[in-house]
């Protein structure tokens, strides 16, 4: 009984627990992603299909509704609105990474991307869908628009994997944030064109349907952009509600440009996004860290529930011709569009050769399908279609969701191998970044260096950079907290920060500005000279990075040790030399800097986390000459 009781009162509160449990399993998957460094997506598409095999999102929604869910869209009718609202706030944010700065050397490349590119991707893909799914050609016309898209939710987790190099990571973000909008906009006039009217449209009407889009999308954008800007600046707006005003004026305006032209929409969350981004009147870095934490969350529930809707027999019954489909997406149509779009440009060889085998899509393209599958399935229903064309537009949402598990599987997996091999990604960049360029950081630096890790200084004493570069180690002079450093500066192979300055504020600012580029865990920082002055100290605790090597090693007490003559030591342990000899022979005060694993990765010595070396290991540590007691002289 009390069993029974209680999938009552599950059944009865099933959308309650739906509601609960679809942000929990996303984010798990994010994390387990994370922790066996695949594509988060993967996991989330087959927790969805998994969940819909058990329950759906429009069965319990009418349910909720008390209407039967065979004879009623209720599910549909209010599951899109929402999708299409989490699609703009998504787009949003990836207008708020993109800087124009980075388009210096790849911008003409993106250009013809989005343009040249996408017009091929879409005549190819038309042609693939006819011949290879025998659609027909009004369908596929939709299908080759749909699928021109890419999209942020995909592209930049796998540009996180990937590490590629800075030109190449800036043309795909670009391209992958804004053909979305473009495609968007591309399956809207190819509806009206083919569908709406029955082809009874103008040339002349449908140029002019596009840039109207483009003109209320962009015009409103930019008005909503400068609007924002100057309540900010002019402290209308107080901090703790910049957030959320961002984001419910980005979903006011998307709806509003909606109302005005279907599908501007997105060009205008996106313009907004870029218009924010580029400004230099007032800081959006808060707005940003709090835009892309929601979008961690959307992303994750919006696969899930998509996901859950797709019926994978549906998908299977594509057939050979779906495998066959997907795989010149793959290796016919993006190699192809990428190499048209890119001819005489400035990419190299191996970026065009990369460019096209990196077009993953995401929820831009799992949505959009979505919605125009409703449309079609209305435009059927009018009495004008056949039966034949209504199963066609029945697979529309289909087909989307195999091109976007076939693409996230293939590039997820093979696009960071074919990155190292054509030399343009550093996956596990172990290099160092140093704030400082002071003679004992410029020893710490020569001693990394020579063990074949990259390195660079940033000093604001011009004196301190000149010695550096004269001593062979790359220098930059400016301030570590500049836009310069991490906007200009090419952090090829640099993986972390080790903030070195005379100023624990500065390290701090330095580590928090960097997190955002290396992870928290990548980002390290001298103890704060009085770190045991509680809650006195300088820096607060939770304002501070990793603290490196040892308590009382200060950027004066390590200045002093330089001073006084102590030496830098990279010694490999064996089993006949171990770490306890290393000690006897140095002495206690050994402080242990960086360990150098067999597989030659490089640690960086913490107070959180003291290390014992091990053999085979090589370690880079502080340690006091030895002087012989006979002769006073000590040992090199």
């Amino acid at each position: 009984m009390a069993l029974e009781h209680f999938v009552d009162h599950v059944r009865e509160h099933a959308f309650f627990y739906y509601l609960a449990g679809v942000p929990l399993l996303g984010i798990a998957a994010q994390w387990l992603a994370w922790r066996l460094r695949l594509p988060s997506i993967l996991l989330l598409l087959a927790i969805g299909v998994a969940v819909g095999s058990f329950v759906s999102p429009d069965d319990l929604l009418a349910h909720l509704a008390e209407v039967d869910p065979n004879s009623s869209s209720l599910g549909s009718r209010i599951l899109f609105p929402i999708v299409s609202l989490s699609v703009a706030v998504i787009l949003f944010e990836g207008g708020l990474t993109l800087r124009f700065h980075e388009l210096k050397e790849a911008g003409s490349s993106v250009l013809r991307l989005v343009t040249v590119g996408a017009l091929a991707s879409w005549a190819l893909t038309t042609v693939a869908a006819v011949g290879l799914l025998n659609l027909d050609v009004r369908i596929a016309a939709l299908v080759g628009a749909i699928l021109v898209v890419t999209g942020p939710t995909v592209v930049a987790p796998m540009l996180r994997q990937i590490q590629p190099s800075r030109r190449i990571a800036s043309a795909v973000k670009w391209e992958g944030i804004v053909i979305d909008p473009i495609g968007a906009i591309l399956a809207v006039l190819v509806f009206e064109f083919v569908f709406a009217h029955a082809g009874d449209a103008t040339f002349a009407a449908i140029i002019a349907m596009l840039f109207k889009t483009l003109a209320i999308g962009g015009l409103i954008g930019l008005a909503t952009a400068a609007v924002l800007v100057r309540s900010v600046k002019r402290y209308w707006v107080p901090d703790f509600l910049h957030g959320v005003v961002f984001l419910t004026v980005a979903m006011g305006v998307f709806a509003l440009s909606n109302l005005l032209q279907e599908e501007s929409g997105l060009i205008t969350v996106t313009v907004l996004g870029v218009a924010l981004a580029n400004q230099k009147s007032i800081s959006i870095h808060h707005v940003l860290e709090f835009k892309e934490h929601l979008r961690v969350l959307l992303i994750s529930c919006l696969f899930i529930v998509l996901g859950s809707r797709v019926d994978p027999h549906d998908v299977m019954n594509l057939g050979l011709g779906g495998v066959a489909f997907l795989g010149a997406m793959i290796f016919i149509v993006r190699p192809a569009s990428v190499f048209l779009a890119t001819i005489r440009s400035s990419l190299t060889f191996q970026e065009r050769i990369f460019l096209g085998f990196l077009a993953p899509r995401g929820i831009v393209a799992a949505a959009v399908s979505s919605v125009f599958a409703l449309k079609l399935a209305a435009w059927s229903g009018d009495g004008i279609g056949s039966e034949a064309f209504a199963r066609q537009a029945d697979s529309l949402v289909p087909i989307t969701f195999l091109v976007i598990v076939g693409t996230v599987f293939v590039y997820g997996l093979f696009a960071a191998p074919l990155a190292r091999r054509l030399k343009l990604a550093d996956p596990n960049p172990q290099g160092i970044l140093f704030a400082s360029a002071e003679p004992g950081i410029r020893e710490i630096a020569k001693q990394v260096q020579s063990e074949g890790y990259a390195v660079l200084l940033v000093d604001t004493n011009y004196a301190n950079v000149a010695a550096a570069k004269m001593a062979g180690l790359p220098a930059e002079c400016a301030s570590i907290l500049s836009e310069h450093v991490r906007e200009e500066l090419d952090l090829a192979g640099i993986g972390r920060l080790l903030a070195f300055t005379a100023n624990d504020e500065v390290n701090s600012l330095a580590v928090r500005e960097f997190s955002h580029l290396f992870g928290r865990a990548s980002v390290y920082q001298l103890t704060p000279w009085d770190e045991g002055s509680g809650k006195r100290t300088s820096v607060s605790e939770h304002l501070r990075g990793r603290l490196l090597f040892d308590d009382e090693l200060d950027h004066d007490a390590l200045a002093d040790r330089f001073v006084s003559g102590t030496q830098i030591k990279t010694t490999k342990l064996t089993d006949e030399f171990d770490y306890e000899d290393f000690q006897s022979r140095y002495g206690a005060s050994v402080v242990l800097l960086f360990i150098i694993d067999e597989a030659r990765k490089l640690d960086v010595c913490t107070l959180e986390t003291p290390t014992v070396p091990k053999p085979g290991q090589t370690i880079i540590a502080l340690v006091e000459p030895i002087v012989d007691a006979t002769t006073g002289i000590g040992e090199e």
